[in-house]
């Protein structure tokens, strides 16, 4: 018989994000949002406040979604901070085969934000962490197009936004929350998917599976 899944329990998955004004803690909100719909069960975290409870939810997540303003072209000095106080459980594979995907805002159109997407990616791979892309095409590319297209910034690594430097945390451009929401509900289903290969291939799942072939 077919495994259609359900009989997987939702998906944890875990916001790990750092927002300096306001406008990434909106978009963060919208992932969340995201993946809830999509029928994941979600904790949003500020890592400028981490707690014990905080570092056991993102141990014990099926997934986690990064997010960081932008800032001089990386990651804000707060995630970075956060990124290396991961150190030991990166030696420890404790997030090995989790889930990750990541998103950016920055008051420049373009403000290197692929930059900051990299750094989240190659912190994720740091991590032996599985990598889902924003799995839209292009907006807002032609004459028909117009600003308030998903994806409008064409990003594809992750999502990335653009939010004017005066504007309050409210004034996220409507387009860049619905990508991020859009984001949210691709990593819950796609972790999905995960989680009922696993079940359905249990030694896919095992340690003595992940690790690298004996040459």
């Amino acid at each position: 018989m077919a495994h259609n899944g359900s009989d997987i329990a939702a998906p944890t998955l875990a916001i790990a994000y750092h927002s300096g004004y306001g406008h990434t803690a909106t978009l963060a909100d919208a992932v969340a949002a995201g993946a809830t719909e999509a029928g994941a069960d979600v904790t949003v975290i500020p890592v400028d406040r981490m707690s014990e409870t905080d570092w056991d939810i993102l141990d014990s997540s099926d997934g986690i979604v990064f997010g960081s303003a932008t800032y001089m072209g990386n990651v804000s000095a707060a995630f970075q901070a956060f990124a290396e106080q991961t150190g030991r459980r990166c030696i420890d594979g404790i997030w090995r085969d989790k889930v990750a995907a990541g998103f950016t805002n920055s008051g420049g159109k373009s403000g290197d934000k692929l930059n900051t997407l990299v750094s989240l990616s190659v912190f994720a791979a740091q991590h032996h962490m599985h990598w889902v892309n924003l799995g839209l095409g292009p907006g807002w590319n032609s004459s028909a197009g117009s600003e308030h297209d998903l994806n409008r910034l064409a990003f594809f690594l992750g999502a990335g936004a653009q939010t004017d430097v005066d504007a309050n945390s409210d004034q996220v451009h409507p387009a860049d929350v619905r990508t991020c929401r859009h984001l949210g509900w691709r990593v819950a289903h796609v972790t999905r998917q995960l989680n009922v290969g696993r079940a359905a291939s249990p030694a896919a799942a095992s340690p003595g599976a992940s690790s690298a072939p004996a040459h």
